[in-house]
């Protein structure tokens, strides 16, 4: 999938500003940090914000996918990350955790938000997970195994996803997390404790042995 940047009210991209004659003053954008590319695409430069979509949507989108349980509304909530990140580029300042862990930020909220006004149904099974172990039978089960992880994920509630999703699937640290999520580190922690009782609840009534948790590590 590929990400558009996203379009003025009427729909067309130049409305970032600059163009082909600014853009042709700056240097070649491959290796530059993101603290450059947000700099430049303050100042109107959409090659350099197009870079960050480039970079950074598919991790994001892999976060509001395992959030929103829908291939669709993650896309969106993707999408509207994108659109603040521009609307805020001309004041944007660096700080400690730097860009992808505001856009993270953003995304994790952004997925809740939609997760308050309607409960979202997958209609599709997630991508699967690669297994390199030989034989049809394992590589059956483990499939099986993950499809009623998410199944029992997205049948929690939103924060008690979004801590496991965080921490475990994306393995961001408690301390990370817990400021995507404006809780201090205490209480991060106790978050994911009821998170993890919650899940091995649900995993219990789908039968599944607390033991395959591992496969979230």
């Amino acid at each position: 999938m590929s990400f558009q940047q996203p379009l003025s009210p009427t729909g067309d991209a130049q409305a970032f500003g600059g163009g082909a004659e600014f853009r042709a003053e700056i240097p070649p954008l491959a290796d530059d940090p993101d603290d450059l590319l947000i700099e430049r695409a303050g100042c109107g430069d959409v090659e350099a914000f197009g870079k960050l979509v480039d970079r950074h949507s598919g991790r994001l989108y892999r976060v509001a996918l395992r959030l929103l349980c829908d291939a669709q509304e993650a896309e969106d909530a993707v999408q509207d990350c994108f659109t603040r990140l521009w609307q805020n580029a001309p004041l944007w300042e660096p700080r400690g955790g730097g860009l992808l862990t505001w856009l993270q930020r953003v995304t994790v909220n952004l997925c809740l938000d939609r997760l308050r006004r309607f409960r979202v149904v997958a209609d599709g099974e997630l991508p699967e997970i690669e297994d390199e172990t030989p034989g049809p039978e394992r590589q059956f089960a483990i499939r099986r195994l993950e499809r009623l992880i998410e199944e029992a994920l997205g049948a929690l509630p939103h924060r008690h996803r979004a801590a496991l999703v965080l921490c475990y699937l994306e393995g961001l640290p408690n301390l990370i997390a817990a400021e995507m999520l404006g809780l201090n580190l205490k209480a991060m922690e106790s978050l994911l404790f009821r998170a993890r009782r919650s899940l091995r609840e649900q995993l219990e009534r789908m039968d599944v042995a607390a033991e395959d948790l591992e496969l979230l590590a």
